[in-house]
C-alpha cells in the first residue's frame, strides 16, 4: 500500500487502489500459484503430438506448437465496468453497452496479440443475475450489436458463447461479461514471447482512449467524493460518467499492420492492471528507460487529481494515455509509429531498452519501478 496514503476514515485524503477494494498483493500469489499448478499439466499435449511454448507462460496468452504453425488462446473478464454503464443508464436514459461491448472483447485481443497471434474466434460469457437482464431490449440489442462491430473492427469471428442467468451468484440487475479468443500464430516467425528482446530495442507507446477496462473500481469509489456523481464535468459537455464509458482502444488493427509492413515486434505488452509496471512483465534482466511520456487523457487526470495520487501511485495503477507497448528494432521504431497512426491510433517513440537491473525508469516523472514491484510468475 502507498505509504502516502491517508488514514481510510479521512474521506479527502489520498484514494488508492487498495482502499477501492482491489490488492494485488493477495491476488497475484494465488496467479503464481495457479500457474506452477497448470505448468504441470503441459505433458498432456504430447498425446497429441503438440507441445506448449513454455516461455508463453505467464505471458498474456498461452501458446501450443501444433506442428505448421501456433495456437494462442485467453479468457478474459470485464470486471466492473458494467456498473458505470448502469449508472449512466439511470442518469441519461442512454445504454452505453455497445461500448461496453468492446471494451470485453478488447480485454481478450489486446492480451492475445501480445504474443504475435492473429486473432481468429472470440466466444461470449453473459452471465446475467436473472432473465429479466436480457428482457431490456434496448441495452440486449447494444450489447449485440457492438459485439459485432468489434468483431468487425478486428477481422474476428464470433464463434457462439453462454448466457446463463445465475441468481444468487450474480446480482440481479446486473451482468458479468467475459470473452474468450483463440488467434493463430502463422508464420511461427511471428511469435512473439521476448526471447529475442535485447538492450537497444525501441519502446513504442500506442495512446489509450482513456482508463480502458482497469482501475474501475477505483474510479467508481470516486464518485462518492464528486457532489454530482458521474454528471460531474471534467470537460466542456463531458461528464465523469461519459468519459469512463469511452471504449477500450483494440489494437489489433496496429500489429497486423506490423506485420504486413515487415515489422516483427520483439515482444509487446497491454498495459491494464498493474499501469506502467507491465512494462516489466518480461522476466528478463533488462532497464526500461522511458524519455517520453504521453499525453494523459482528461479522465485518467480527473482521477490522480480527486484521489489525491502522486505520480507513482498513478502510474502504478492505470494506464495513464498508454494502453499497449511494442517493443521492436531501434530501426523500425519510427516506421512503428507512423504504421500505429495510419491505423488511426497516436504512437510515441517512447523509450529504449538497456542493458542493467531489472527496472522502469520514467524520467521525465522521476518514477522508478524495479523487479519486486510486479510479481506475475
Amino acid at each position: 500500500m502507498n505509504q502516502n496514503a491517508a488514514p481510510s476514515h479521512d474521506p479527502n485524503g489520498t484514494l488508492s487502489y487498495e482502499q477501492a477494494g482491489v490488492n494485488y498483493d493477495l491476488i497475484d500469489p494465488l496467479k503464481v500459484t495457479a500457474q506452477r499448478a497448470a505448468a504441470a499439466t503441459a505433458g498432456h499435449l504430447a498425446a497429441h503430438g503438440f507441445t506448449e511454448v513454455a516461455a508463453s507462460r505467464g505471458e498474456s496468452a498461452y501458446v501450443v506448437d501444433v506442428g505448421p504453425f501456433y495456437l494462442a488462446s485467453i479468457v478474459e473478464c470485464l470486471g466492473t465496468k458494467t456498473l458505470v454503464a448502469d449508472e449512466m443508464a439511470k442518469l441519461t436514459g442512454r445504454s452505453f453497452y455497445d461500448g461496453i461491448a468492446q471494451d470485453t472483447i478488447a480485454m481478450a485481443i489486446n492480451d492475445l496479440i501480445t504474443v504475435g497471434a492473429t486473432p481468429l474466434v472470440v466466444q461470449a460469457y453473459w452471465a446475467a443475475g436473472g432473465s429479466d437482464w436480457f428482457g431490456d431490449n434496448q441495452r440486449a440489442q447494444a450489447l449485440v450489436a457492438g459485439w459485432k462491430k468489434a468483431c468487425e473492427v478486428c477481422s474476428v469471428a464470433w464463434g457462439g458463447g453462454e448466457t446463463p442467468a445465475l441468481a444468487g451468484i450474480v446480482e440481479e440487475g446486473r451482468i458479468d461479461l467475459a470473452a474468450s479468443c483463440t488467434g493463430l500464430i502463422n508464420p511461427k516467425e511471428r511469435l512473439s514471447v521476448g526471447d529475442q528482446l535485447s538492450a537497444g530495442d525501441a519502446i513504442i507507446l500506442l495512446e489509450s482512449s482513456g482508463i480502458h477496462a482497469n482501475g474501475l473500481s477505483l474510479a467508481r469509489k470516486l464518485v462518492e467524493r464528486l457532489p454530482q456523481g458521474y454528471l460531474t464535468e471534467i470537460a466542456p459537455g463531458v461528464t465523469y460518467g461519459e468519459a469512463l464509458l469511452a471504449p477500450t482502444v483494440l489494437y489489433s488493427p496496429v500489429t497486423e499492420a506490423l506485420w504486413k509492413a515487415g515489422v516483427a515486434p520483439r515482444y509487446c505488452a497491454n498495459i491494464t492492471g498493474h499501469g506502467w509496471r507491465k512494462l516489466l512483465r518480461h522476466p528478463s534482466e533488462l532497464t526500461y528507460r522511458i524519455h517520453t511520456v504521453p499525453p494523459v487523457t482528461p479522465v485518467l487526470k480527473f482521477i490522480q487529481e480527486q484521489a489525491k495520487q502522486d505520480d507513482r501511485e498513478a502510474y502504478s495503477t492505470l494506464n495513464m494515455g498508454a494502453g499497449f507497448a511494442i517493443f521492436v528494432k531501434p530501426e523500425d521504431a519510427e516506421r512503428t509509429v507512423e504504421i500505429a497512426r495510419v491505423q488511426g491510433i497516436a504512437a510515441w517513440h517512447a523509450g529504449t531498452v538497456e542493458a542493467g537491473p531489472k527496472r522502469l525508469l520514467i524520467e521525465p516523472l522521476g518514477i522508478e519501478f524495479g523487479n519486486d514491484d510486479l510479481q506475475l510468475r
